[in-house]
């Protein structure tokens, strides 16, 4: 037999995913794995003679590479010496400042470097990434693609991207002779959204910097390196041939950045038994050697597969720390989905989220997930207001900005009606009205109209034969009077001849201006200083669209006819042993006229009465003035009842029965479930009291139970509380109260 609990979890999310044991021969293991080398650097001459347990004779492609470009032999005689404990306790000690370690980390070779990583716990490697991060603000990238390669959808998603304060945005292709058209969608959408946000089309490397070249791209993160040689072969590729691509992308002014991550050797098959923590090392080290300013890294596509193993999350968190380390820039994956689970997927992206990378995410699909040709978002456009309240509860900066509905409408019109204009001006395929309708308010690409593929990519084909660059595109938005457009595409041409974005995790604002590694560095040395959440962004973080303020939540003292009139004297005992007293709240009826569940006090009472006189019980109505507590509300009803027995009520809804004899917060039933009563509860609660007062059997009213009512309506029951004890007099007497009769049917 089975436990119905644990069939149950069998169903859940998580479950859709394999778990496997450490198996090092395959690398299907996360860091300090069996296999990994002993940090080693022995230096002759001048020459590396060993390096981490291989002689010079026996060096790899890459051991070579990093001997050859990637290790200052001047740092490393002293960084080399220090202890593994001695140099992880510098990467989270505040006083150690970051230069000092970045100094020391090019002279540590991969094992060395794997190893210190491998001693700090999670949280030590949040601080030490809080502490390496090249620029002092994080920011972030977006996702920009559609199944059916719309540019009007693609132009849409962009300018919101960008309007939402992603700084990078990025597309690709599901045909690739479709690359040039969607640059120029991103292009002209990024530069209708904001000024100044880069953009790339992830395709083969040698169209991305073709595309690169005519100014339709700004920048790209296609070059990928790998931890052992025979993936480097596999993909016909060396460390030396990766380098100078990204020198021919650089000498172009173009930033480009590497792209690495834990978990790729093994599911490539050529992991050599060695750990995925240790070989992102050597990858990095590859990447600081080929000259590149950043690096993607943080697992990305194979995500999956390192959380598969024990402490991968982890694994992937001491990567990004190991890049910070070694002075790159860090876009830290959080991009492919990395589980069914979204408690699993949030848990993983606080690593990344609370330190700040210089790109929390690379990218998030600003799209739904089923749009994202990447292969699924992690997080996408349906998480975008969870994502801005997560920023909002922790009060940190993960790079997306709340913007009200209207205004993301607008921009996404604009964007769609300036790449319309683009397309006619360069002879391209139309993009019809309809196509921009669907674009501004749609959700994703099955609600655009189906476009002429063929003919798309011919005139994409014809374009490149033609030549059309960045500046035919200023040229031809500035025809059609989108002036602020045409300007910003210039400005990004402009932008790739002065080519400051190539400075270490470079990203422009709205005004041209560059933030980089070397103008607006990170400078964390503990608590009050480096890059804090204050000020003009933490206003604008917090002011989430959905945000009300709290009086907007229960609303101002209602007008209109009166529920209850008060008699002049002060309550008394009452005599009827069949009597049960309805005592309610001090603003009951009176400054409150609804529950928290929306039903008029006047229902309420109506049918609380209804059910005690069913009962076979007689109701009076009292005010208890003294208190808004719901307990002694109907204790000091229950002293006044006849009967003894008083139910008490809340102005919220919350209900009590009582009786005399018992201690104040003890009680016969309680009613805490306010949201969730209708008029017939409160029926069911007047004839229960009915019976508790005339000594009948009673069972309990049958309650249900919303575990999630809390969450949604505890900011409301605390305004509807704070009003109830602004109408309190301390020490006041009760007072009788009767039902007001409606104007409508004293007239009658």
């Amino acid at each position: 037999m089975r436990s119905r609990r644990f069939a149950s979890r069998d169903r859940r999310e998580l479950h859709r995913e394999p778990l496997v044991s450490p198996f090092p021969e395959l690398g299907l293991v996360a860091a300090d794995g069996p296999n990994d080398p002993a940090p080693e650097l022995v230096v002759e001459d001048g020459v590396v003679a060993r390096m981490d347990g291989r002689v010079a004779s026996e060096f790899d492609v890459i051991d070579r590479f990093v001997v050859a470009h990637g290790l200052d032999l001047e740092a490393a005689a002293e960084a080399m010496a220090l202890d593994d404990g001695e140099l992880a306790r510098m990467l989270v000690d505040v006083d150690v400042p970051r230069a000092e370690l970045v100094r020391l980390a090019r002279g540590l070779t991969p094992a060395k470097l794997a190893r210190v990583i491998g001693l700090l716990d999670p949280v030590e490697l949040m601080l030490a990434l809080k502490k390496l991060r090249a620029r002092r603000a994080p920011s972030n990238q977006a996702h920009v693609t559609n199944l059916k390669e719309s540019p009007a959808l693609l132009a849409a998603d962009a300018a919101e991207a960008a309007r939402r304060g992603f700084a990078e945005i990025e597309t690709t292709v599901g045909v690739a002779r479709y690359a040039p058209l969607n640059a120029i969608a991103l292009l002209v959408g990024s530069q209708t959204g904001r000024p100044g946000v880069m953009t790339q089309c992830a395709v083969e490397e040698r169209r991305n910097l073709e595309l690169a070249i005519r100014g339709l791209v700004t920048y790209a993160e296609t070059l990928s390196v790998y931890g052992t040689e025979p993936v480097f072969v596999d993909g016909d590729d060396t460390p030396w041939s990766k380098a100078f691509l990204g020198a021919a992308y650089a000498s172009r002014g173009v930033k480009v950045r590497f792209t690495s991550g834990t978990g790729s050797e093994a599911l490539m098959g050529y992991a050599q038994g060695l750990s995925m923590l240790y070989l992102e090392a050597r990858c990095l080290v590859v990447v600081r050697a080929a000259g590149s300013q950043g690096v993607q890294n943080g697992s990305i596509s194979c995500v999956a597969l390192v959380l598969s193993v024990p402490g991968g999350t982890r694994a992937i968190l001491g990567e990004n720390v190991l890049a910070a380390w070694l002075d790159l820039e860090v876009a830290s994956g959080n991009d492919a989905i990395a589980s069914h689970s979204e408690i699993r997927k949030t848990a993983k992206l606080m690593g990344q989220f609370l330190p700040g990378t210089d790109f929390v995410t690379s990218g998030y699909s600003v799209m739904p997930r089923g749009d994202n040709t990447f292969g699924g978002g992690n997080f996408d456009a349906d998480d975008l207001d969870e994502w801005l309240t997560v920023q909002r509860d922790w009060q940190v900066d993960a790079g997306i900005e709340p913007v009200a509905e209207d205004e993301v409408v607008r921009v996404r019109e604009r964007a769609a009606r300036a790449v319309q204009a683009v397309f006619e001006e360069l002879g391209l395929p139309p993009v019809g009205d309809d196509e921009v309708a669907a674009a501004t308010t749609g959700y994703d690409s099955s609600e655009m109209p189906d476009r002429d593929r063929a003919a798309d990519v011919e005139a994409a084909d014809d374009l490149l034969a033609r030549g059309v660059s960045g500046l035919d595109v200023a040229l031809a938005l500035d025809r059609r009077g989108f002036d602020e457009v045409a300007e910003a595409v210039l400005s990004m041409q402009r932008q790739r001849v002065s080519a400051d974005y190539l400075q270490t995790a470079a990203v422009i604002d709205a005004d041209g201006l560059v933030h980089s590694a070397v103008n607006d560095p990170n400078l964390y040395t503990g608590p009050g200083t480096g890059y804090r959440l204050e000020g003009e962004r933490w206003q604008l973080l917090q002011s989430l669209p959905q945000v009300v303020a709290p009086a907007e939540l229960v609303g101002g003292v209602p007008a209109g006819e009166p529920v209850v009139t008060e008699r002049d004297e002060a309550a008394g005992k009452g005599d009827d042993p069949a009597e049960v007293v309805v005592a309610v709240g001090p603003a009951f009826a009176d400054a409150i006229r609804q529950t928290i569940a929306d039903l008029d006090h006047r229902d309420v009472l109506a049918a609380v009465c209804d059910g005690v006189r069913a009962g076979g019980a007689t109701p009076r109505l009292v005010r208890i003035r003294r208190t808004a507590d719901v307990a002694f509300i109907a204790h000091d009803g229950a002293r006044l009842s006849g009967s003894g027995v008083a139910l008490g009520i809340q102005s919220k809804g919350t209900a009590v029965i009582h009786r005399a004899d018992l201690e104040p917060l003890d009680n016969l039933e309680l009613f805490g479930m306010s949201p969730l009563y209708s008029l017939e509860s409160y029926r069911a609660m007047g004839r229960n009291a009915a019976g508790y007062a005339l000594g009948h059997r009673v069972g309990p009213v049958p309650t249900e139970l919303d575990n999630y009512a809390r969450a949604k309506l505890i900011v409301k029951t605390t305004l509807l509380h704070a009003r109830e004890i602004q109408a309190v007099l301390p020490g006041a007497e009760p007072v009788e109260l009767e039902l007001a009769v409606p104007v409508a049917s004293s007239q009658a």
